[in-house]
């Protein structure tokens, strides 16, 4: 078994807060989600993860004009400067300070950022050189008396404008113009939200918190700008001054020194203008509009966030009730307006055509690119809302379900990265899903009292089953058959028995003193046994369909949390509440196995914590476990930020995954920042503090202290499935929900290799058309582009002697090889011919040993399956383009024939008006 699993995906989580960017082309979105980046290819329908991870949130991103390089800045002021071509890190600098706002030059050579009253600029990295110091600071920019909040350059990244919360929008010249100086346009009361340039011109909009929009108009346009050509130099930052540095310098200059500089511009404006050098620079405001008098239902909502396209002149606004408009400029013509939700509206963007607007609502969780034209949507997709507490692999594992506390029930495609379809028929949480042997039925409990089954199909709840008395169901099991259908209570200590086809209650199985925590049928197709593990310390083996309530009872060293069955149903792990994982027979009910997993686990220090993190280790517990496709190992995860491997027969721990670096979590680190001590002790519980006391959070509560000033959730494994493939595992977590897979194309896994066999033999055994030494080879080799040059080498009509002189052992490779090339390939029927072959011709070997291979098989299910999928698609649409085609060509037709009658009426009446005559 490999366990090189990299992080390949984040699913369930969209959107969660920061800067919305479209790419150049304006076909991929880029969202911040949490401390990493998505990309969502709206064009090839599919949603990537980048494989970078910061240590904090980010929360503020720009792309460079280009689209080959993104800067993006964590909540700590940490930047990334990240290459979009090789998804790699280039450079990282550190600010010290929370960035509000980062903006490229239109030309690509600086960027500018927003800290706290300051505004910096920088040379963007250049690598035609190594550069020792890639962030060069240019200039340092003040003169706002509150915090900045927006930037905007213009078209020839000359002149940038600043917009601060103290209500007054500034306008600086990079270099040292003749008839520019700094420019200060108020008029505004309240904070600047946005402020845009027109294109090639210094006509500016500005847009403040309360809806107020303004339109200024320059005197000159952008062309007319002339450089300074005396021979002072402008005062700027010195090239070897350090960026701390001048942060102290400026922050250390008093208001005095700055007012005396801001005169000394003033008078060298003046000489200019007496001298007739050039025109000075003047602005007047055009027109001013309110916003918020189009809001008359919610007069309070605050505009949150704005953007602006500049070739359409579309300017988009967002508020914090959920609605936004469009507007035409500069006349501030309204376009449309529509609300998405009841909640804020975090952010905005305009893709370069100005059709489609992104659109990211953070406390819903929530993505949405709107093309305003059609009023149609281009995607929409939004998370749970609150944590996501179970999830269950499709058969062929293609889709993923997950359930969630806001009690939806969502499918996720892994190969695209989207939700499939949304079931919101549940009114709480969500604390179990499974699908169906034949992928065709998902079953689902809920703390509501109601246990439903979904169609997949026609996307529809088709049965829900409910308890005599009402109880809250914590899990919830279907048999392989998919007849039967079995529900733990959490209130009532009994499990139910439902009926799939007929839909009712068949038996009340009772025994548990305790709430049914987990339950689990046995994955063999000849077995009804059905599993079940409470609080009350207690596994019990029950045989419902053939004996009825008759059970075995094991009793457990502590309270138990989850039960699992292996592939085969020979063996149960069970975890328990003093962090132990004990191994028992499914027959007799003898334990085979006991790991110690608690110091494994790692628990990690809660900023409120009063005790060390080893201490509170001893109260955690795994909560979910999953064996792998091969049943030799099983995956663990609970409390914690890690994933345990475990050898189940020696009860090692093979690996251990750590799902997240994210501080912005609580419970990472496994000690007590330096920076939150003081004299006092840790600050953060300096507020807690209730006459000496310190008020503890409740036992149990996973969401904390709601009342605090600042909530930071708490990191943990809600559950873990493996994939029915073997290649990838996915983790329900509080990020969301991470897929960990193999990296089959980076993978070098030679095969009975010796010094005899080399690339070069192969080919030459591949010449000499030894189709099946030839293939044996580059299987020892066991690279890809070897295994598939030999494979599309040989030719079809010897395709089915080939498969049937190779030895199994090389045979479930070269299967194992084709069943992963039929997800891309082109040559689709030839790959399906060498599979055909090959399961014909070593079919018996593989129904023996159904367990070891069951793994290969489901690998082909599901290429076939998508395959299938697609090309259905498409047939379909050609079946139904063909047919207007020809319906169209009956029309023409049939018209030409009517035209030919009348023609042919029109002539036999001429004649015998001629015969008349």
């Amino acid at each position: 078994m490999k366990f090189s699993y990299k992080f390949s995906n984040l699913l369930g989580t969209v959107y969660k807060t920061g800067d919305l960017l479209f790419s150049p082309d304006g076909n991929s979105v880029i969202s911040p989600v949490g401390n990493k980046i998505s990309v969502f290819d709206l064009k090839n329908n599919k949603a990537s993860t980048l494989p970078i991870e910061s240590r904090f949130n980010f929360t503020a991103l720009d792309l460079s004009p280009n689209g080959r390089f993104l800067l993006a800045i964590e909540e700590t002021g940490k930047a990334y400067y990240i290459s979009m071509v090789t998804q790699t890190i280039l450079h990282t600098y550190h600010f010290k300070r929370k960035i509000t706002r980062i903006k490229f030059s239109p030309d690509g050579k600086y960027f500018a950022i927003c800290k706290e009253s300051l505004v910096f600029i920088y040379k963007a990295p250049n690598y035609a050189v190594g550069e020792l110091n890639p962030f060069e600071l240019v200039r340092c920019i003040r003169g706002a008396y509150d915090d900045t909040s927006c930037i905007d350059w213009t078209s020839d990244s000359k002149v940038i404008a600043i917009g601060a919360k103290d209500m007054i929008t500034r306008l600086y010249g990079i270099d040292r113009l003749a008839n520019f100086g700094i420019q200060s346009l108020g008029s505004h009361r309240d904070s600047i939200v946005a402020c845009f340039f027109e294109d090639n011109s210094l006509d500016i909009t500005t847009i403040g918190r309360n809806g107020h929009v303004s339109v200024w108009e320059c005197n000159i346009e952008l062309s007319d700008l002339k450089p300074w050509v005396d021979s002072e130099n402008f005062e700027v930052e010195s090239d070897d001054e350090k960026p701390d540095d001048v942060d102290e310098r400026h922050a250390e200059r008093t208001t005095d020194e700055q007012e005396k500089i801001d005169k000394r511009k003033e008078v060298e404006v003046v000489e200019e203008e007496e001298q007739g050098a050039a025109t000075v620079i003047n602005y007047k405001r055009a027109s001013k509009h309110y916003l918020k008098d189009l809001l008359r239902e919610s007069p309070k909502a605050m505009l949150i966030s704005a953007a602006y396209h500049k070739g359409t002149h579309l300017l988009v606004t967002g508020f914090s009730n959920g609605a936004f408009f469009l507007h035409e400029m500069p006349d501030v013509n309204l376009i449309h307006s529509l609300s998405i939700s009841e909640q804020s509206i975090s952010s905005l963007a305009i893709n370069n055509t100005g059709d489609w607007i992104g659109i990211g609502c953070s406390s819903l969780g929530q993505l949405v690119v709107w093309e305003w034209q059609s009023e149609t949507y281009v995607m929409k997709q939004q998370g749970h809302y609150n944590n996501m507490y179970c999830l269950d692999y499709s058969p062929d594992g293609q889709f993923i379900a997950t359930g969630g506390g806001d009690g939806k029930v969502k499918i996720w495609n892994t190969m695209t990265g989207f939700c499939v379809v949304t079931f919101n028929e549940h009114t709480s949480a969500v604390t179990g899903v499974q699908f169906s042997n034949n992928r065709k039925v998902i079953i689902s409990s809920s703390l509501d009292g109601t246990v439903r089954a979904f169609d997949m199909i026609r996307y529809r709840n088709f049965r829900t089953f409910t308890s005599p008395r009402p109880a809250q169901f914590s899990c919830v099991a279907m048999d392989t058959t998919a007849e039967f259908v079995a529900a733990g209570g959490q209130d009532v200590f009994e499990i139910y028995l439902w009926s799939m086809k007929i839909g009712r209650l068949l038996e009340v199985l009772s025994g548990h003193e305790g709430p049914v925590i987990s339950v689990a049928f046995s994955p063999s197709p000849t077995s009804t046994t059905l599993a079940s593990v409470s609080w009350d310390k207690t596994l019990k083996i029950w045989n419902t369909i053939e004996v009825g309530s008759d059970h075995e009872s094991v009793l457990l060293a502590s309270a138990a949390l989850c039960v699992s069955f292996r592939p085969d149903g020979e063996e149960i792990a069970v975890a328990t509440l003093d962090g132990q994982i004990s191994f028992f027979e499914t027959k007799y009910a003898n334990q085979t196995g006991n790991i110690e997993g608690r110091n494994d686990l790692g628990a990690g220090r809660s900023d409120t914590d009063l005790v060390t993190a080893k201490s509170n280790l001893k109260g955690k517990a795994f909560t979910s476990l999953c064996y792998t496709a091969d049943g030799e190992c099983i995956l663990a995860g609970g409390q914690s930020k890690n994933v345990c491997i475990y050898h189940v027969a020696e009860g090692l721990l093979m690996k251990k995954f750590e799902v997240t670096q994210n501080r912005s979590l609580d419970s990472v680190d496994d000690f007590v920042n330096r920076r939150n001590m003081s004299e006092f002790g840790n600050m953060m519980l300096i507020e807690r503090r209730e006459g000496g006391d310190v008020a503890i959070k409740l036992p149990g509560a996973r969401k904390g202290d709601m009342a605090a000033r600042s909530f930071k959730p708490e990191v943990r494994i809600y559950g873990l499935h493996f994939s029915p493939t073997g290649t990838a595992w996915a983790a329900v977590t509080t990020e969301g929900l991470l897929i960990y897979s193999l990296d089959q194309g980076m993978m070098f896994d030679p095969f009975f290799l010796d010094e005899s066999i080399t690339p070069e033999s192969m080919k030459k055994i591949l010449k000499e058309k030894e189709w099946s030494k030839a293939l044996m080879m580059a299987t020892k080799l066991n690279e890809k582009p070897l295994i598939q040059e030999v494979l599309e080498t040989i030719p079809a009509s010897d395709i089915e002697m080939t498969a049937r002189t190779m030895p199994i052992v090389y045979a479930e490779r070269v299967l194992k090889f084709a069943g992963l090339v039929l997800e891309n390939t082109r040559h689709l029927e030839f790959y399906l011919l060498w599979v055909e072959h090959l399961l014909t011709s070593h079919g018996q070997h593989l129904r023996q040993t159904s367990a070891q291979s069951m793994p290969l098989l489901l690998t082909i299910e599901k290429s076939v399956n998508r395959r299938h999928e697609d090309l259905s698609k498409l047939c379909d649409f050609n079946k139904y383009t063909q047919e207007y085609i020809l319906r169209q060509a009956k029309m023409h037709q049939k018209k030409l024939e009517e035209e030919n009658e009348v023609e042919m009426e029109r002539v036999d009446k001429d004649d015998e008006m001629s015969v008349d005559e």
